[in-house]
């Protein structure tokens, strides 16, 4: 979970660590359909997976494989354990994942079919663009980018654009999930330091799992690190501890961006807005991702 800095905004800017975060901004609600538009969530519970979770846990964990709950909690990092054992293994004696690859493929290319409508032309240049961005990334660290990177690429230009937006974002969550590790936060704590700074702790606790009790002993942790005060807030080393995470997790994504020119992102981004803003009307804001609303 990573978001821009408060004062961010989508002006391309020189150095490849903020080329990498404005296009975290313009990818990830492209990617973010197969979670909340309806007609994803739709074919999942018509192949029997009722429920938001079993469709969520099967499609974004199908690229592994039929594991079990640790490597996704390891993965995922954010989800309290019971949460994620609830819906692994069992998921897969509903659905297999092939199947759910299949499934969350296909969700993703109705929801954007409506929400991209008229924009065709636009689809195939960005679904060509960022699919040379996002082929052959090294994967070196990197689980959930590099098993979704050794799916094949789709024909279809909007299967192709979603695909790519994924194999980008899990790039880049993989960085994110290694920087908030090397800061010393754990799943639960990331997330109440993140309610303390600028994301309603309703829209990251019960869509986690975390119990009250882990929450309150999270807090006790990062009181005693001396990241949050004794009234909740966060401290100014709280909030570094995040500034440093978030500007790790910007270097560990550059790599995909380096070869661009200030001309050809000034074009991609020009070219990813209004793809970026239509797919954000199936959004909320805020989220549990941490997505800011885009601007065009």
């Amino acid at each position: 979970m990573t978001r821009p800095d408060p004062e961010g905004s989508t002006t391309v800017e020189s150095t490849p660590a903020a080329t990498a975060r404005t296009m975290w901004t313009l990818f990830e609600p492209i990617h973010a359909v197969t979670y909340f538009a309806p007609e994803a969530l739709a074919t999942y519970e018509d192949a029997g997976l009722r429920g938001f979770w079993r469709g969520y846990f099967a499609g974004r964990a199908a690229p592994l494989g039929p594991v079990g709950p640790e490597p996704v909690v390891a993965a995922f990092f954010s989800f309290a354990p019971p949460m994620v054992a609830r819906a692994l293994p069992a998921i897969w004696a509903l659905v297999t994942p092939e199947r759910a690859l299949e499934l969350r493929r296909a969700g993703a290319a109705a929801s954007l079919a409506r929400l991209l409508a008229g924009h065709e032309r636009e689809v195939e240049r960005a679904a060509e663009a960022l699919a040379q961005r996002a082929a052959d990334l090294d994967g070196a660290g990197r689980v959930l980018a590099a098993a979704n990177g050794s799916l094949d690429f789709p024909d279809d230009p909007l299967e192709r654009l979603w695909h790519a937006t994924t194999v980008l974002r899990e790039h880049r969550g993989d960085g994110h999930v290694a920087a908030l590790v090397a800061a010393g936060l754990d799943g639960c704590e990331t997330l109440a330091l993140r309610a303390a700074v600028d994301l309603p702790r309703a829209e990251l606790q019960p869509v986690r799992g975390w119990t009250d009790q882990q929450w309150q002993a999270a807090e006790h942790r990062l009181l005693d690190r001396g990241l949050l005060a004794p009234d909740g807030s966060a401290t100014d080393a709280g909030r570094e501890t995040l500034r440093t995470a978030e500007a790790a997790t910007d270097r560990a994504a550059e790599r995909p961006w380096q070869a661009l020119g200030p001309d050809e992102t000034a074009n991609l981004v020009r070219l990813l807005t209004p793809l970026a803003t239509a797919c954000g009307s199936a959004l909320r804001f805020p989220n549990p991702v941490g997505v800011p609303e885009p601007t065009g």
